[in-house]
C-alpha cells in the first residue's frame, strides 16, 4: 500500500464510491475520520483504481439564504488521501484497450471519409473544369459556324445583289437602245398610220 499523497496535481478529477477490497482494512485520515473509498472513472492512467479519501476532503457547500446569493464554499479540512490498488484491473486495461482501438478506427474512418470527400470534391472540381471545356468548345465552334453561316449568306446576298442590278443594267441597256431607236426615226410613223 502506498504511503499517503498530498500532491493534488495527480489526484484523479472524476471518481464514484466503491466497495473495500477484500482483505484491506479502512484507515483514518489526518483529520482522525474513517476514510470513503473511491474508485476513478476518469479515462486516464488510473481507471477503476480505488483509492481511500478523507471525508472532509471537499466540504459540502453551506446552505444559501436565497436561490440567487452563494456564499462561497469553505476550504477542504483535509486533503488526505492514499492508493489502495497499485495497478489497474484487469477491466480497466481491456476499457482502455477497446476505447484506444475505438479512437483508433474512428480516427481511421474520419480520415478515409475526409479523404473520400477530397477526392469526390476533386472529381466534381474536374467534372466542373471538362463541362466549363466542353461548354466552351460548343460556343467556340457555334460562333464559327454562325460565322461562316454569316459569311455564306453575305455570299449569297451578294450575288443576288449582283444578279439583280446586271437585270437592272440590262433593262436600263435596252430602255436607252429603244429611246435612241425611237430618237433617231426619220419622221416616218410620226403619226399614225390611219391619219396618213
Amino acid at each position: 500500500m502506498s504511503l499517503p499523497c498530498s500532491d493534488q496535481s495527480i489526484r484523479p478529477r472524476k471518481m464514484q464510491s466503491a466497495s473495500l477490497p477484500r482483505g484491506v482494512e479502512a484507515v483514518r485520515c489526518w483529520c482522525g475520520d474513517v476514510c470513503k473509498v473511491k474508485e476513478v472513472t476518469d479515462f486516464s492512467d488510473w481507471l477503476g483504481m480505488k483509492f481511500f479519501m478523507c471525508a472532509n476532503y471537499e466540504s459540502d457547500p453551506p446552505e444559501s439564504i436565497s436561490a440567487y446569493v452563494r456564499p462561497p464554499s469553505p476550504p477542504p479540512l483535509c486533503m488526505y488521501y492514499r492508493w489502495i490498488d497499485t495497478e489497474m484491473p484487469d477491466w480497466a486495461v481491456t476499457e482502455i484497450r477497446e476505447r484506444g482501438r475505438c479512437a483508433w478506427a474512428s480516427l481511421d474512418l474520419e480520415e478515409r471519409r475526409e479523404k473520400a470527400e477530397a477526392e469526390e470534391k476533386a472529381e466534381q472540381k474536374k467534372e466542373w473544369e471538362d463541362y466549363c471545356v466542353e461548354q466552351r468548345a460548343f460556343l467556340d465552334e457555334m460562333k464559327r459556324k454562325n460565322q461562316e453561316e454569316k459569311l455564306r449568306l453575305e455570299e449569297v446576298y451578294r450575288q443576288r445583289e449582283q444578279a439583280r442590278e446586271a437585270e437592272r443594267e440590262r433593262k436600263r441597256e435596252r430602255a436607252r437602245a429603244a429611246k435612241a431607236a425611237e430618237e433617231a426615226g426619220d419622221g416616218k410613223g410620226k403619226y399614225p398610220r390611219w391619219t396618213q
